[in-house]
Order: C-alpha cells, then structure tokens, then sequence
C-alpha cells in the first residue's frame, strides 16, 4: 500500500497529476479540492494516497488532507460507489456540503453529482449518515490564482474528466457570470457551486 508521497509536480491537468518522486513519476488522481490546494508545475507537493489495484488498472488516488482520504475511503465502501465516483463527489461538492446533505436526507443535490443516481444518492445518506460529522469536517480546497477562451476550454475539460457529459459542462460553465473570474479554477467551483444550488 503506498499511503503517501511526496515530490516535484511535472505535469498538473485535472484530474491527474504527475509527481516525480526521486527519479520516478507517479501519476495520481486527486479531487478538484487538492488540484486547487497544491502547487504549480515545478512545486513540491505531500500527498496522503489511497492505492487501488484492479484486474484492468492500478490507481493511485490522492488527498491534500488525510481528512479528505478518510471520507473518499468510507464512500468507496458504498455499495455502487467506485474510487472515480467517490472522487467526483469530492470534486462536486466540498465535504462540509456533502455531510449537510446527508444530514438533510438531501437527494436532490446529491444525484446533481455526475454519476450519482437517486438510489445510489439513498444509498449514500442511509450508509454515510452515521459516518459524517458536520462539526468536525473541514471545507477542503480553496480556489486561487483573467477570463478567456482557454480558461473557459480547460474548465470545460476538467469537467468533463470528472465524469460531466460535454454538453452539460459547457452549460455549466456558460451559466457562471464573467464578473471576478480570473483563473479556471475559480470558474470550475463557481460552475459546480450553481450546479448544487440550483
């Protein structure tokens, strides 16, 4: 099991990143959450990780914080919610707002989630409900660093590989309001924010 690592980012497109770890690059997939917490390419970056191996893949998920790695983990024992759908609910969806939704018995904004359909959405606040604690949950991820066709053509992307049809993400991306965006970053949680809102 590798639980952590710790390198040089050498390429970054979310989902995935690449981080070279003495010579040897590690491909991992983290949430938006992390994407937005870490460094630029050519920063060093410490990542708590979860290690999936499948007949088809090995994967390596990882996690800004180990708070972060400890909800994916006991989303995945779900039953229908697999690592990249656990994923994509961290990236939906900060984990305060999922506890909430989940306390709230809030299906409507859960099966928002790509992926997510009502019953796995039941399944998720019947089986997380005991297991989510608003009060001790953090707001992961934070958005940083002006709008044009490139920022509007990577937030789409990264939509996208978070499991978003295309047409859906540049809906998503057209209802944001150009008014204080100035990085992909800041427009993919505005994006996700109405998503979840609405």
């Amino acid at each position: 099991m590798i639980g952590q690592i710790k390198g040089i980012i050498i390429a970054k497109q979310a989902p995935d990143l690449l981080v070279d770890v003495q010579g040897i690059g590690y491909e991992v997939l983290v949430s938006l959450g992390t994407f937005f917490d870490i460094p630029e390419i050519g920063g060093a970056v410490t990542l708590h990780t979860h290690f999936v191996v499948r007949e088809d893949a090995q994967l390596l998920f990882g996690f800004a914080t180990l708070e972060e790695r400890a909800l994916f983990r006991q989303l995945i024992k779900v039953n229908g919610v697999g690592p990249k759908m656990a994923l994509a609910i961290l990236s939906g969806m900060s984990a305060s707002e999922f506890a909430l939704a989940v306390h709230n018995n809030d299906i409507a904004t859960l099966v928002k989630l790509p992926g997510v359909g009502k019953k796995t959405a039941e399944r998720l606040v019947i089986e997380m409900r005991d297991k989510v604690d608003i009060a001790q949950i953090n707001d992961f991820g934070s958005a940083t660093a002006g709008k044009h066709p490139d920022i509007k053509q990577e937030a789409e992307s990264a939509l996208t590989a978070l499991g978003y049809k295309p047409q859906d993400a540049v809906k998503m991306i057209s209802r944001v309001s150009d008014e204080e965006i100035t990085s992909t970053e800041q427009l993919i949680r505005r994006a996700l924010k109405n998503m979840v809102s609405r």
